[in-house]
């Protein structure tokens, strides 16, 4: 079956903490959006990081965070934590991955991004989808940027065309 079938009734949403504070990242952001909307709808759905949070230590941060992404995550949502202890995937790989996963007939396809501290137990305890982008660590805003790349990636792979160079 066609991608854009597979595609049909299903949602991306790219669920991070905190605003895009640096420019070149929000316009690489509105770029790559831009291009996956030819495919599916995305969107980027911002939990508004609070005053209060900057001033807990990083475990109370990261559990205050957790509660919002976790009533953020609507319970028929495929949810998929970036999270550096997740599975990686070479981008055809991560093709693949994405079509199975808008077939599987979820209204969402939610890609979590934690905050500057990652996620706390208990959102990894209710989230067991986990992918990694690299060994390497990125700025939580960053990751936001290379994510919609990929999934752009992904879906150019899916169609057959030409971005995408092995």
């Amino acid at each position: 079956m066609p991608c854009f079938l597979i595609f049909v009734g299903v949602k991306i949403i790219i669920l991070c903490i905190g605003d895009t504070r640096a420019a070149y990242i929000r316009d690489g952001m509105a770029e790559y959006s831009a291009r996956i909307k030819h495919y599916a709808p995305c969107d980027i759905e911002v939990i508004s990081e609070k005053k209060v949070w900057r001033k807990l230590p990083a475990d109370a941060r990261k559990k205050a965070e957790g509660e919002a992404i976790l009533s953020a995550i609507a319970s028929g949502d495929m949810a998929v934590l970036l999270d550096e202890n997740g599975t990686e995937y070479g981008s055809r790989a991560f093709a693949a991955k994405l079509e199975k996963y808008a077939g599987a007939g979820h209204k969402r396809l939610v890609f979590v991004i934690g905050g500057a501290f990652g996620f706390s137990p208990e959102v990894c305890a209710a989230v067991k989808t986990k992918m990694s982008l690299s060994k390497m660590t990125f700025n939580h805003e960053m990751v936001r940027l290379f994510m919609l790349e990929q999934i752009y990636r992904a879906f150019s792979i899916l169609r057959n065309e030409p971005y995408h160079n092995d």
